[in-house]
């Protein structure tokens, strides 16, 4: 007697569809890994560098000092410093004004020292956007993705998502890193000399405030950078050969024919609008803090120290979310970014 024994398991198995969401997250893994040296590796080694350079002036200051001290050459209020240099007596002697300008001078130290990653930011995005579609294309390795169930537009918005959001936040992370580092060997300086780290360093600077500040920048860049990361991305999909060219020189060009015809007259524009509204938004978004010059506030001019870092408080950084030109960008990225993944679709160098 030949019964089917319907307990026996079947060959045919059903599996769950994958979540737009999970392979979206895969794309950016993807990205991350195959471009971590300058996602990780540069901002990181960039916040070394700079440390690296701030003990070595520290360590050449002092041994310039303690020449000085010996040879009864070092002079502080017109006393001759003998037994060495104590900070703590020093500073014991400063007043309320003095006081608040040692702590613009270590705010504005942390910002120089936090500067190194935000630069190596601006050529890491700039290069990785430029490059984003156009490499796929030159080692055809676009085939192999085109023949995955993964769409063009979930391939280009991961691209877009890595150098306005990943990268700076890992920046952002280095940078933060860096201060750290920087308020360490500063406070190790003071001790050495008889200071309180505490007293006249950590009290009187705000770290923390500076620390809301590069927070705060992150969603201000990821926003502002996206006509130079949509314009960069239409490049690299478009171009047969040499992107970085066709990149520079198309702006560049047609800044130059506004001005040289004198164009922007018939709007009642000067050329310098067009500079800076069309070919600067173009070029110059990846750079951090590039929408500075446009606030109105920043506008009127910077009279010191103070007033810079008035304009980086966390509250001035996010107003820059209130600017139209911001909004008008982010407009005109988007656009850019749409036409990335219909020239994608359909790009072939055969």
């Amino acid at each position: 007697m030949n019964a089917t024994d319907t307990s026996l398991p079947t060959s045919s198995r059903t599996f769950a569809p994958v979540h737009p969401t999970h392979t979206f997250k895969m794309l950016l893994k993807r990205e991350y890994w195959e471009h971590k040296g300058g996602f990780l590796w540069a901002p990181l080694i960039a916040g070394a560098i700079s440390l690296l350079l701030t003990l070595m002036a520290f360590i050449v200051a002092e041994v310039a000092a303690r020449r000085a001290i010996s040879s009864g050459e070092l002079k502080i209020g017109g006393e001759v410093m003998v037994n060495g240099l104590d900070l703590g007596a020093l500073t014991g002697k400063l007043d309320a004004g003095q006081m608040q300008q040692l702590a613009q001078g270590i705010d504005l130290s942390l910002l120089m020292a936090a500067l190194w990653p935000f630069v190596v930011l601006a050529f890491v995005v700039f290069f990785y956007c430029l490059g984003s579609l156009y490499d796929d294309r030159k080692d055809r390795s676009v085939l192999f993705w085109k023949s995955l169930p993964i769409s063009d537009t979930q391939t280009v918005l991961s691209k877009v998502v890595s150098a306005t959001l990943i990268a700076p936040t890992l920046a952002v992370a280095m940078a933060l890193a860096t201060m750290v580092g920087f308020m360490l060997l500063l406070s190790a300086m003071v001790m050495a000399h008889g200071g309180n780290p505490i007293e006249l360093l950590w009290g009187p600077a705000n770290p923390m405030a500076l620390a809301a500040s590069l927070l705060a920048a992150i969603p201000v860049f990821a926003l502002w950078s996206l006509p130079t990361v949509g314009w960069l991305m239409l490049c690299s999909a478009w171009a047969r050969t040499k992107p970085f060219l066709w990149a520079l020189m198309v702006p560049l060009f047609a800044g130059i024919i506004v001005s040289w015809f004198q164009l922007m007259k018939m709007f009642d524009l000067d050329a310098s609008w067009f500079w800076s509204n069309v070919v600067g938004r173009m070029l110059l978004g990846t750079v951090p803090a590039s929408e500075l010059p446009y606030r109105q506030s920043a506008a009127q001019g910077s009279d010191g120290v103070k007033d810079l870092l008035a304009h980086m408080s966390a509250s001035n950084v996010l107003s820059s979310l209130a600017m139209p030109s911001l909004w008008i960008g982010v407009a005109a990225g988007a656009l850019m970014i749409f036409l990335a993944i219909r020239l994608r679709r359909w790009r072939d160098e055969g």
